[in-house]
């Protein structure tokens, strides 16, 4: 028997419509949430990366920056920094007695950068890399409701169809009376599957953007530092 109201319709639909809504319904709450937390995690990223591309300008102890850029973990860029400075000057490097002992035979951290570039660019391609796979967790889900929730909603619809028509069967005539239920069933279908899938699509696509464009600004950065390195350990100090 149909019913109006939201809860009427839904009580009114056939066992495997419910099933198909429930399955959009829960494709729908993950992916919200997915979308939520990616906000806010790229909203944290960018924060921290402006934070710490504003203390690198301003640096006058490369030391104290690299514990900042520790603090930092959500910054890509930061994450590249400390990546290099780490293989160039590592903070646990000798020290006291033992430093003072090779001090005459250890490389200069600039001479080290300048012989080493080839190295810390492979450096630098990993962690962009790894930073760009901790910002596109979760992504594929989204790219996956917004694939398959439409041909789920679709396969909804066409239960919906198969039910109307068997229920002017069942009735010998097409009246309004035996069309409706189904033809409802089917459009509420179609509707929770595009309900699913649109913001998971536009989400996606937006989050895709934001990786790219926190990309670019990171590779700016590591061509920039990079090519600075050697007067920049020199202008800011580091420990050797």
């Amino acid at each position: 028997m149909f019913q109006s109201g939201p809860m009427g319709l839904f009580g009114s639909l056939g066992a495997v419509s419910k099933i198909v809504l429930l399955i959009l319904f829960l494709f729908s709450v993950i992916s919200w949430a997915i979308i939520l937390y990616k906000w806010r995690a790229f909203r944290l990223s960018d924060q921290e990366d402006q934070r710490f591309l504003s203390a690198y300008s301003r640096a006058r102890d490369g030391d104290d920056l690299r514990r900042r850029a520790r603090r930092l973990a959500a910054s890509p860029s930061a994450a590249v920094f400390v990546g290099v400075m780490d293989r160039i000057t590592p903070e646990d490097e000798g020290s006291g007695r033992e430093q003072g002992a090779r001090g005459a035979h250890l490389e200069q951290p600039g001479e080290r950068a300048a012989a080493d570039r080839p190295y810390l660019d492979r450096v630098v391609t990993l962690i962009l890399q790894g930073q760009i796979s901790k910002q596109e967790a979760y992504l594929h889900f989204l790219a996956t409701a917004g694939n398959i929730t439409p041909f789920i909603g679709l396969f909804g619809t066409v239960i919906g169809i198969i039910n109307a028509f068997q229920e002017i069967g069942k009735q010998g005539t097409a009246n309004i009376a035996a069309v409706a239920p189904g033809v409802a069933e089917a459009l509420v279908a179609t509707a929770a599957g595009l309900f699913a899938a649109i913001p998971a699509v536009i989400a996606y696509n937006y989050y895709l953007t934001r990786i790219r464009r926190t990309a670019f600004r990171v590779e700016s950065f590591s061509l920039e530092f990079l090519n600075s390195l050697d007067s920049w350990v020199k202008q800011v100090g580091v420990r050797a």
